[in-house]
């Protein structure tokens, strides 16, 4: 067993702002441009420059009633000129392993600040996920280990093998994961491979705490989670739910508890020496989706060829005359204005955020 990372995943936040003289967020502009957007039936963002950042606009509001809603590689803003609160904040995760909680909202209030806004109330979180990475090369426990104050728990299952673990609902929900399988299988995040040294049989402890028990603790503003979120997690990580080795003593809670947990229960004793945050390397991020582009490439021009030697009834098709044929294929549908404004469009998507 190796510790390997803690962290914040999701931050969610409420922002209480008011217009100053010189604001130059125009409301009107931006709806006339999301109207176009929505008009023109163009599924996709549009780029836009507002104050210090570079956003996208989506072409529609969003569930929770705010009309407007900007994304960038930091941070998704749900905001309208009469919403109460105006602006809510959703910190990304690749941002927040990055720089950390604290820069990204010292980043959000210089942007309002470049926009003509100010704060008039202190932030409020709403949503605050703690993580905790350890590889773990075989596990020994299941869902019988777990001694939890909670009357819910699910658990999933792939070819048989526990992927995960769930306890609670609603305002604490605890998660035990194996983390590369599900990078593999839904989020994609392999640069956390780079942040951990390995890329495989790691597992996370998954602590997704909302408004009322961060309350509990005091917790509403960056400065309060920064001083108090030891507290919080003492309590989740002793009294909430603990992770056991089975005896034979019918009392579950007098089962010693398993090293992962105590390790666990140490570092959040710790609280004060966690939360570095490392340099992800963007660059080879990026070589990194080449190269997962080129094998998709690689796996459809095995399946040109054989549906040209179909056409020949011969399999002996060759790589160089199988791209010869994709050359041509491509060199038909090619049309050079599309490409120039199909490539900015994923240009500026992918600079932004959305990869």
């Amino acid at each position: 067993m190796k510790f390997l990372l803690f962290g914040h995943d999701t931050i969610e936040c409420a922002y209480y702002l008011a217009a100053l003289s010189d604001c130059s967020l125009d409301f009107t502009r931006l709806a006339v441009e999301k109207e176009s957007l929505r008009l023109a039936k163009i599924r996709h963002p549009k780029a836009i420059k507002l104050g210090s950042e570079t956003f996208l606009l989506a072409s529609h509001g969003t569930g929770s009633g705010y009309p407007f809603l900007i994304e960038n590689e930091a941070f998704s803003i749900q905001f309208g000129e009469f919403n109460k609160p105006n602006f809510f904040v959703t910190y990304r995760s690749f941002a927040l392993w990055q720089y950390g909680a604290s820069a990204l909202h010292r980043r959000f209030l210089d942007w309002a600040a470049s926009v003509g806004y100010t704060t008039f109330m202190p932030e409020r979180l709403s949503r605050v996920d703690f993580t905790f990475d350890y590889q773990i090369p075989a596990i020994d426990f299941n869902e019988d280990n777990f001694v939890s104050a909670t009357t819910k728990d699910k658990q999933f299952r792939k070819n048989r093998k526990v992927q995960t673990f769930g306890f609670g609902e609603g305002d604490v929900v605890l998660r035990v994961y194996n983390k590369v399988d599900e990078i593999q299988e839904k989020s994609a995040k392999t640069w956390f491979f780079d942040l951990w040294q390995c890329s495989e049989n790691v597992w996370r402890i998954e602590w997704q705490i909302r408004k009322a028990w961060l309350r509990t603790f005091g917790i509403q503003t960056f400065a309060d989670m920064e001083e108090r979120q030891g507290d919080l997690l003492r309590v989740l990580v002793h009294d909430h739910t603990t992770l056991r080795i089975q005896t034979d003593d019918s009392n579950r809670s007098r089962w010693p508890v398993h090293p992962v947990w105590a390790d666990l229960q140490a570092r959040v004793r710790q609280m004060a020496g966690l939360g570095v945050v490392r340099e992800l390397d963007t660059l080879a991020l990026l070589e990194e989706r080449e190269t997962r582009m080129a094998i998709s490439v690689y796996g459809y021009l095995k399946r040109l060829g054989a549906i040209h030697g179909i056409k020949r009834k011969t399999p002996e098709i060759g790589f160089d005359e199988s791209f010869a044929l994709l050359r041509k294929k491509l060199d038909r549908i090619h049309d050079d204005l599309t490409w120039e404004t199909d490539v900015r469009r994923r240009y500026d998507e992918m600079r932004l955020g959305q990869w």
